[in-house]
């Protein structure tokens, strides 16, 4: 690389001005991630429509030069994210298109919408259990975890004694500064490959087991594929959606008279959950795609081999995108256009259900506590050490 990189703050201490700072920089921008790890940051949202659809940025880790030199250790805190197992996450081309298949059949907005009265059960007992708990409650831990943790274990059926389990695992899997990474990697492989062999031996009417006896063409999973794509699938049912339900509720809180809009019917919830999609994405930044050629975009190429991540966090408040208003929470905007979800091949399946997810939970939740309000002063919310997800510690609410 010859242009000196943007230093990526590996604690995630301020994601709207480090978007706008690789915003500001180009298009595609020369980044350093933590541990000296170089890459290329995409941080506009017409960059990222184009570069998400060109077969000439790839998935697989084979093609990371640095990684194959050796100059990334496995024990790089975001190894994990990097160069997971085989999975639909990590192919294309046809290989992308078998794996990816098998598990978009259980997303179809059909099948997502036949979930609505469950979520809505779900949704109304763990709002019973915040009016136990109040007045002060961690509305993170206590509701906007819970929620997709119930409905996507329910749906792979992994067991409730499992949920907190589940959770401090991926907390420590997405983290950037967690030091045992590789041990947290081999207890999510263990958890998941024990899930895998239990549906082997004793098939079930859920949708691992649903997984394991699909055949497309190329054949049915194998149980490294059927592993990875649970790991994969655990993440996004219940991360993307844990973050955009507490993110959603910290803007409203945040922003009184955007919240007093829906409160008023002047705008739909589904607004509520475009723009907080927009505004903070629950990823902040997806690692990685790798140029298997020489790529020019603009003024830059991107040499063979380096590894591209897609910046979320600078291309949702993108203003040549969502107009010079683009770094305000504004429900009455066409937020619907951002990419939060990613785009092209590799859009992420689940979307569908996150959305259901947040639609059901946010109208019930301020219904439910009509004087809801932070707990704590906005500025003393701590926000997870991880740049790639964008979540809070936890978000202490008054009911």
């Amino acid at each position: 690389m010859t242009a000196a990189p943007i230093v990526m703050d590996p604690l995630a201490r301020d994601n709207a001005a480090e978007g706008a700072l690789l915003r500001a920089a180009g298009p595609v921008v020369a980044v350093e991630l933590l541990g000296g790890v170089r890459a290329w940051a995409v941080t506009r949202h017409g960059a990222a429509r184009e570069l998400l659809t060109d077969a000439r940025l790839v998935k697989s880790a084979t093609h990371w030069a640095a990684y194959q030199r050796g100059e990334v250790p496995k024990s790089w805190p975001l190894i994990g994210l990097a160069v997971p197992g085989p999975s639909m996450v990590t192919t294309d081309g046809a290989e992308h298109r078998r794996l990816r298949a098998i598990v978009a059949q259980a997303f179809t907005p059909r099948r997502v919408e036949l979930m609505r009265p469950q979520i809505e059960k779900i949704t109304a007992e763990l709002l019973d259990g915040l009016t136990a708990a109040g007045p002060v409650v961690d509305l993170k831990s206590a509701f906007a975890f819970p929620l997709p943790m119930t409905v996507i274990g329910t749906l792979l059926g992994v067991p409730e004694r499992d949920h907190e389990l589940v959770r401090s695992l991926y907390e420590r899997f997405f983290s950037s500064v967690a030091s045992d990474v590789q041990a947290t990697i081999a207890a999510l492989n263990a958890f998941v490959a024990g899930l895998v062999a239990e549906r082997r031996a004793a098939p079930g009417d859920d949708l691992i087991s649903a997984l394991l006896a699909a055949d497309v063409e190329g054949g049915a999973l194998t149980d490294a594929e059927a592993a990875a794509t649970l790991r994969v699938i655990i993440a996004a049912g219940h991360e993307t959606t844990v973050n955009l339900i507490t993110n959603a509720v910290r803007a409203l809180l945040t922003h009184p008279e955007q919240l007093a809009l829906v409160r008023a019917g002047e705008v739909e919830w589904a607004a509520v959950v475009e723009e907080s999609l927009r505004w903070t994405p629950p990823t902040s930044n997806f690692l990685f795609r790798f140029a298997a050629e020489d790529l020019p975009y603009g003024d830059v190429v991107i040499p063979q081999g380096e590894a591209v991540l897609i910046s979320y966090n600078a291309i949702g408040r993108d203003p040549d995108q969502h107009g010079g208003t683009a770094e305000l929470f504004d429900l009455t905007r066409d937020a619907a256009r951002h990419l939060s979800f990613g785009h092209g091949p590799h859009v992420c399946p689940g979307a569908p259900l996150a959305r259901l997810e947040a639609a059901v939970a946010l109208p019930a939740l301020f219904e439910r506590f009509p004087g809801l309000a932070l707990a704590v002063p906005e500025h003393e919310l701590s926000p997870n050490p991880t740049m790639v997800v964008n979540s809070l510690r936890e978000l202490p609410v008054r009911l």
